[in-house]
């Protein structure tokens, strides 16, 4: 019998330690709803309202520590109830002088180092064993991103993640 062929998940024969932007979507394990709660409409301009878990508020904690990885930084994030949306920007993949920047990789690298310090810290392994991305290429796509990243809590019940319990 024939296995399924799973889906390549990166991009054949990309250098991930490139300079430019990443758009990088990570689910929780079973997509639980466990990160953060919404209510659409819930703030003072009747927009809606994210409120970080207390799992939520530690995957932000380590998600703006990966500023640490050389040349790397969080440009703009939502952490939603069952999965989170990030742009990476790698700006300068040599790093300081001294550093010991990563040659090849650095985004799956710093995904890994990500997920590893919110399973040390919570005590378990919340999210699934991969994740999806998009290499951004044009300044049309970073745009279209950043504004799906902003509007996707009002959007929240009708993402493709979207589970109401």
């Amino acid at each position: 019998m024939d296995e399924p062929k799973r889906k390549r998940m990166r991009l054949p024969g990309y250098d991930y330690s490139r300079p430019g932007a990443y758009f990088v979507t990570v689910c929780t394990r079973e997509r639980k709803c466990i990160l953060s709660h919404i209510a659409v409409g819930a703030d003072a301009l009747g927009g809606p309202s994210v409120t970080l878990t207390d799992a939520g508020r530690i995957v932000e904690k380590h998600l703006l520590t990966t500023d640490r990885i050389n040349g790397l930084h969080v440009e703009k994030y939502v952490i939603m109830p069952n999965h989170v949306h990030m742009i990476l920007v790698i700006e300068n993949k040599d790093g300081p002088p001294g550093a010991s920047a990563p040659t090849s990789a650095l985004i799956p690298q710093a995904i890994g180092t990500w997920k590893r310090l919110v399973h040390r810290e919570l005590g378990q392994d919340i999210f699934q064993r991969s994740y999806h991305d998009h290499v951004i290429r044009k300044e049309s796509d970073f745009r279209a991103i950043w504004e799906y990243i902003d509007t996707n809590p009002a959007r929240w019940a009708e993402d493709i993640y979207y589970d109401s319990d």
